[in-house]
């Protein structure tokens, strides 16, 4: 990799990379999400699992995509990834490298939480007796 004069790694991350990634990782968490789900047995606890792990993974995801946004609009497009901590020469250059963070791991929360909603619908009109019901 390249680095600039600062000693930041070059090329710099841009959004639709970060959002890539965030997309990404979140459908990758969809799969344990799922297999938590079918590890429960009881049909009312089931729902009540996914409602709560779909709700608050939703909440969390929207603030971090708003807040590392807002971050990223902040920063003026020096953006830096997580390995060039080590390059911030002051206090309120952290937000360089926490807007990225924050947007992916908002995009990975919201993908997660849209994923435990959906599948609580799924759960919630299973038949009764099938083996998604519980």
């Amino acid at each position: 990799m390249a680095l600039d004069q600062d000693g930041v790694m070059l090329p710099r991350l841009r959004p639709t990379d970060v959002a890539r990634r965030g997309v990404t990782f979140g459908l990758l968490g969809v799969v344990p999400l799922m297999v938590a789900t079918l590890s429960i047995s009881g049909h009312s606890d089931r729902k009540e699992f996914l409602s709560v792990v779909g709700a608050i993974a939703g909440l969390f995801g929207v603030s971090l995509v708003v807040v590392g946004a807002g971050f990223w609009w902040a920063s003026a497009g020096d953006i830096r990834r997580l390995r060039d901590w080590r390059t911030l020469t002051s206090q309120a250059a952290s937000v360089t490298v926490v807007g990225p963070a924050f947007l992916r791991s908002g995009l990975f929360l919201s993908i997660l939480g849209a994923a435990g909603l959906g599948l609580y619908q799924l759960v919630d009109t299973a038949p009764y007796g099938s083996w998604l019901h519980g």
